[in-house]
């Protein structure tokens, strides 16, 4: 399958005048006044990966190994020392979570188009809660799936069984109109290939609501650093079957810039938002985007591109 050709893509600090704009975009701002700037109804898909309310800072270190006689027992025997390089980190405390995600989820289901799709990406703390928030303000017949990506990696407690898994809740726009291609999605091994036929062991299966998926591995070339990036075969996953080549998508917590990465290999389109400037730094390099001169507070405050806004 050829790879689409890469767009432009610009970092900017405001919503576009006009609707669509020529670039892929990513805007350094605070992603509640930034998405009310934009008109009703224009993304297939939004990916959500909001801070997690841990309380704690987030924390990501990027480290060198190198051999020596003394240090740490690696591979084969051969011992090594670990030299930090750099580090990122932002803090995740938001006391009142309900609160805060209310009206950036208000937001989402606008912008959403009659056959767009939410993926909003949680952990144990406040998923539960904030399915109360979608069922209320999707509509409880607009829940579709509750995903579980299960992943092996961390530390491990030995007072209760590792929390070892992120919740993703799903809710469309529309329950008739909804876009779903499982045909584009990426099909994995059965667990019990000798239960099925030669050939359709050799297919494999469409994926489950349960995704076991490594983490972004510690020294492949996805790599950025930043501290909670996601890998990009979950989020290919969302954009492959809930929109079509050419379509816009939407991700309000940029972080790393996964989902701008994953939109350009697929040909879709994307707005990413972040006000973090070491997040804008690190997505921009992602995606090759350029920059524009910062707009003032006032510019940013501007209502734009609000066509067709009830």
């Amino acid at each position: 399958m050829p790879v689409p050709r890469r767009r432009s893509a610009r970092v900017t600090s405001t919503a576009p005048r006009t609707w669509p704009p020529r670039e892929d975009l990513l805007v350094q701002g605070e992603s509640l006044d930034v998405m009310r700037a934009f008109a009703n109804g224009i993304f297939e898909v939004v990916y959500a990966d909001p801070p997690f309310g841990t309380g704690r800072d987030q924390v990501r270190r990027t480290v060198k190994a190198r051999a020596q006689t003394r240090g740490r027992a690696g591979f084969g025997g051969r011992r090594y020392a670990v030299e930090a390089v750099s580090e990122s980190r932002y803090a995740d405390d938001i006391p009142d979570y309900p609160e805060f995600i209310r009206p950036r989820l208000e937001e989402i289901r606008r912008l959403l188009s009659p056959t767009g799709t939410l993926y909003l990406h949680l952990d144990w703390r406040q998923s539960h809660r904030t399915k109360l928030l979608l069922d209320e303000i999707f509509g409880e017949e607009c829940f579709l799936n509750e995903i579980v990506w299960a992943y092996d990696f961390g530390g491990r407690s030995t007072r209760r069984w590792p929390s070892k898994h992120d919740t993703i809740l799903v809710y469309v726009k529309d329950t008739e109109r909804y876009h779903f291609d499982a045909a584009a999605v990426d099909r994995e091994p059965y667990m019990a290939p000798g239960l099925v036929g030669a050939e359709k062991a050799a297919r494999g299966k469409l994926p489950t609501d349960v995704w076991w998926h490594t983490i972004v591995p510690t020294n492949g070339g996805e790599k950025t650093g930043y501290p909670t990036q996601k890998p990009e075969g979950i989020v290919r996953r969302m954009v492959s079957a809930s929109s079509r080549p050419g379509g816009w998508c939407l991700d309000p917590v940029a972080g790393s810039g996964t989902l701008g990465a994953v939109a350009q290999t697929l040909g879709r389109r994307f707005v990413m938002i972040d006000e973090n400037p070491e997040a804008i730094s690190i997505a921009a390099s992602r995606v090759g985007a350029r920059s524009r001169r910062a707009a003032t507070a006032t510019e940013l405050a501007q209502p734009v591109a609000r066509a067709g806004r009830s």
